[in-house]
């Protein structure tokens, strides 16, 4: 059974789309390969109060990783990539080349790079950490302009001091 609902970002609105509870899509408005509309289930908003709240914490600066369960749908390929990409830490970026070495396929950085644009759960699976070998923004399923916000936002907030426990 698949629901949605949209919640409002800095990003602009976000559509949130769980499989049985879990989040298994995480879409921008105008994003490329953002499945169509009549997939994402029914309206419910109350399926999703972790994620909003951890979303929230996120853009809030406070969140720096995501814990929420996920379940990815594509190739096995595609998977991998996608796991591979929670791997890259907050504030921090890697090349597509970095990507596929990561993987045990060094020599597929061009379809890590199609895998990468088609992450169905994107700012929780981190694929705008991942850029072109000379450290260009080659491009982003939301736009370059919400990468380099993301990009440039993490560093901000990597940057901030801790709070005092």
């Amino acid at each position: 059974m698949r629901t949605h609902t949209i919640v409002d970002s800095p990003l602009g609105p976000l559509t949130l789309v769980a499989a049985d509870g879990v989040l298994a899509g995480l879409y921008l408005d105008r994003q490329r390969h953002r499945p169509v509309p009549d997939t994402f289930g029914t309206p419910d908003a109350g399926a999703f109060g972790a994620v909003g709240e951890q979303l929230s914490a996120y853009f809030a600066g406070t969140l720096t990783e995501f814990d929420l369960p996920i379940v990815f749908v594509g190739t096995e390929f595609q998977r991998t990539v996608w796991q591979a990409l929670c791997d890259i830490p907050y504030g921090e970026t890697v090349s597509y080349g970095e990507l596929a070495e990561r993987i045990g396929k060094p020599t597929a950085a061009r379809a890590v790079g199609l895998a990468n644009g088609k992450n169905p759960i994107s700012v929780v699976v981190p694929c705008h950490r991942v850029v072109g070998s000379t450290g260009d923004l080659t491009g982003y399923g939301g736009g370059v302009d919400r990468k380099r916000y993301l990009l440039d936002f993490e560093k901000r907030a990597s940057l901030l001091p801790l709070p005092l426990l």
